[in-house]
């Protein structure tokens, strides 16, 4: 095998591995904006009330609790049309609670959405 051939095959190997860690990396933290979703929404609205948002989101929204970290503007969007008022607060506990759990500070920017801080998040960890 010739010397780039080789050289070739380790740049292959090291962008599989990087595409790896990265999709690793974003699967950990859809999953842990679900957990902290579920669980800010139990602390808020204990269990019952918790489902009623999850129902509300799925059969208006058309969004399964699976489907809120891809698609963080539909959550919000459908917590405003439930919540009215209440939904930037939720929001906002929503991800304090993620900001701390990743050992973060949680500052508020202008202009910014739920779904903004959820992007912002991703591309801080590269996902």
């Amino acid at each position: 095998m010739t010397k780039r051939l080789r050289t070739m095959e380790n740049m292959s190997v090291s962008v599989a591995k990087t595409e790896s860690k990265m999709g690793a990396n974003a699967e950990k933290l859809d999953e842990l904006l679900l957990d902290v979703v579920d669980e800010t929404l139990k602390r808020v609205f204990k269990e019952a009330g918790a489902e009623a948002i999850y129902d509300y989101l799925e059969n208006k929204c058309h969004l399964k609790r699976e489907e809120i970290a891809e698609k963080p503007e539909v959550f919000s969007a459908g917590l405003e049309r439930m919540l009215g008022s209440g939904a930037p607060v939720m929001e906002k506990l929503v991800l304090k609670n993620l900001y701390r759990k990743l050992g973060l500070k949680f500052r508020e920017k202008k202009g910014y959405g739920f779904s903004d801080y959820v992007k912002e998040l991703r591309k801080r960890c590269g996902c």
